[in-house]
């Protein structure tokens, strides 16, 4: 029996009221049609507005949805992260209080740094029923992302949380909200020059997202203010050797740059010492700007530190989805980028004060 074009749609409709949001391809193996077939009644339902079309799902419109699903209060929010600890408890914090402030619920996921089992965490998540999706994909620095087609098919709203794709990438797309640490290194290597100093040296790893983009934010703010280049003293080739790192700053001090920037706070703290073995006091003889502010506030003397707005990241992510859940496609992409701002203490050499200074 030949199946019509009104029926092939009615059942369709009835699949996404079941089901809330659906991918296409899994709408059209429900129904036991061509994906083809339903792309095209979708295309159909959705231009007379009975669907709404967003990243390969579709779902009711947002006046019919309303009626038996959560547009707000009751949401479910699934969140990817790829540790817990330091820099992401405060993201992950921030997004709770941004989930109980609106009535929705947060549900965590964890795929740890270099593993590949990013889908599958999301997956987790999806099956145990969330609405939307914030993730921290395990991208590698530098490189377009690998094995992430997955995300193009995802049957939820996802936003990336200190995450942005190229965009030149399939993924550009994507919402996303993360800090903009060029901008942080930039002021924190202005108020380093607004202290006299005319070189100042870089002390990071490299394989980590934010790793990475602190030290092109380096280069770009060197250039930008005139001051002069230094190698960057790169904790990653030192194989963690924090004596070989604290040797390598001795010999840029000797050389005239006697101040450092240092990401992150762990390696920070462990250098002061090091530092002062080598008859090098922070911040008498070296001026000693942390980035990333989790622990600087704790070590002697405290450090000055670059805190990038982790607790708001979070939050505006959270918002940012319950946005697009509400709203749909008819919501441009957004691209939120918020600024770090430099805690100035004691141990860069200025004058300590208890605001922060952007």
């Amino acid at each position: 029996m030949t199946i019509t074009a009104e029926q092939r749609r009615a059942k369709i409709l009835d699949v996404v009221r079941e089901l809330g949001t659906v991918r296409v391809v899994d709408l059209a193996e429900r129904i036991g049609l061509a994906a083809v077939t339903v792309r095209r009644d979708v295309a159909a339902l959705a231009d007379a507005g009975l669907l709404r079309r967003s990243h390969g799902a579709v779902s009711l419109p947002r006046a019919e949805s309303a009626a038996g699903r959560a547009t707000g209060p009751g949401r479910v929010v699934g969140m990817l992260v790829p540790t817990v600890g330091s820099y992401f408890d405060e993201i992950i914090d921030g997004a709770r209080s941004a989930a109980a402030a609106a009535g929705a619920r947060l549900v965590l996921g964890i795929s740890a740094y270099e593993s590949s089992d990013d889908r599958a965490q999301a997956e987790q998540l999806l099956d145990a029923g969330v609405d939307g999706l914030l993730l921290t994909p395990n991208w590698k620095p530098g490189a377009h992302p690998e094995n992430s087609a997955w995300l193009a098919d995802l049957r939820v709203p996802a936003v990336l949380v200190e995450r942005r794709a190229a965009p030149e990438s399939p993924f550009a797309e994507l919402d996303s909200v993360g800090s903009d640490h060029h901008h942080g290194v930039l002021v924190a290597l202005r108020h380093l020059a607004s202290l006299g100093h005319r070189a100042v040296q870089l002390a990071a790893r490299d394989d980590t997202w934010t790793a990475y983009h602190v030290r092109a934010g380096y280069q770009e703010a060197v250039r930008l203010l005139g001051l002069d280049p230094r190698p960057v003293v790169d904790i990653h080739q030192a194989g963690g050797d924090m004596e070989a790192v604290a040797a390598g700053i001795a010999e840029g001090v000797a050389d005239g740059a006697r101040a450092v920037l240092v990401h992150n706070d762990q390696d920070a703290i462990q250098l002061v010492p090091l530092l002062r073995s080598r008859g090098l006091r922070v911040p008498n003889d070296v001026a000693l700007i942390s980035y990333d502010d989790v622990f600087a506030a704790l070590s002697a003397p405290p450090l000055t530190a670059v805190a990038p707005p982790k607790r708001s990241v979070g939050s505006a992510a959270l918002d940012l989805l319950l946005h697009r859940l509400d709203s749909g496609p008819e919501l441009p992409v957004h691209h939120v980028a918020l600024l770090p701002e430099l805690k100035v203490r004691s141990s860069c050499g200025g004058a300590a004060r208890s605001d922060a200074a952007r």
